[in-house]
C-alpha cells in the first residue's frame, strides 16, 4: 500500500500523507484557538517573567521574538492536531465526510484526486518518503508535504475514481517496504 503499512486506528484513515494545503483547510476552530493561544501566550509568559524576575533583566526586546516563536510553535501544534485526524488517530467524523464529498466531486469531474504535479515520479516518491509521518518529527526537523503525489494510503476507487492504487516499487518490481525483507542471491 504505497509503502504504507496497514495499522489499526481507532478512527478511519483519511490520508496517510496529506498535502499541507489540505491540512490547513481542514483545521478546526479548536486548532486555530491553540495556534492563537501559543502566539499570545509566549509574549505574556515573557512579560510575566520580567515582572517576577528580581535581577532587573529587561524582557521587552524578547517579547517580539517570543511572539514569533509562539506563532511558529502554535502553527506546528495545530498542524499536528489536524494531521492526526487525517491519520485516524483522533476523532475525525467531520474531516471524513468533507474528504469524501471533496474527493468524490473531483472523481466525478474526472480530475486527479490529489492534484497535479509537474515533478517527475521519482521526485514524488522521494517527497512522499520524506514527508510521511513528518509531523511526528517536528521537534527535530519541521517538514511539510508540499508536493502533490499519488501515495496516500487509501484506494482511489473508494471515491469512485478510475485511478489505480499507487504503489511504490523499485526497478526490480519489489515493494519498497519489502526490499529489506527479500534475500538476494
Amino acid at each position: 500500500m504505497a509503502g504504507i503499512q496497514e495499522r489499526k486506528h481507532p478512527y478511519p484513515l483519511i490520508d496517510a500523507d496529506p498535502h499541507t494545503s489540505r491540512v490547513i483547510r481542514y483545521m478546526r476552530p479548536s486548532d486555530y484557538a491553540t495556534w492563537a493561544a501559543y502566539t499570545a501566550g509566549t509574549p505574556v509568559a515573557f512579560y510575566a517573567w520580567e515582572k517576577i524576575d528580581r535581577t532587573g533583566f529587561r524582557m521587552r526586546p524578547w517579547l517580539y521574538t517570543g511572539g514569533f516563536l509562539g506563532f511558529c510553535a502554535g502553527f506546528l501544534i495545530a498542524y499536528s492536531r489536524s494531521t492526526k485526524r487525517f491519520w485516524g488517530w483522533t476523532e475525525n467524523i467531520r474531516e471524513e465526510k468533507r474528504d469524501l464529498d471533496e474527493l468524490s466531486q473531483l472523481a466525478r469531474e474526472g480530475k486527479p484526486l490529489y492534484g497535479e504535479s509537474s515533478q517527475p515520479d521519482w521526485v514524488k516518491a522521494v517527497a512522499h518518503r520524506n514527508s510521511q509521518y513528518a509531523p511526528l518529527k517536528f521537534s527535530l526537523f519541521p517538514m511539510l508535504n508540499l508536493v502533490n503525489h499519488p501515495y496516500h494510503g487509501k484506494d482511489p476507487k473508494s471515491y469512485g475514481s478510475p485511478e489505480e492504487h499507487a504503489v511504490l516499487k523499485n526497478d526490480d518490481g519489489v515493494l519498497t517496504g519489502d526490499v529489506l525483507r527479500t534475500k538476494r542471491d
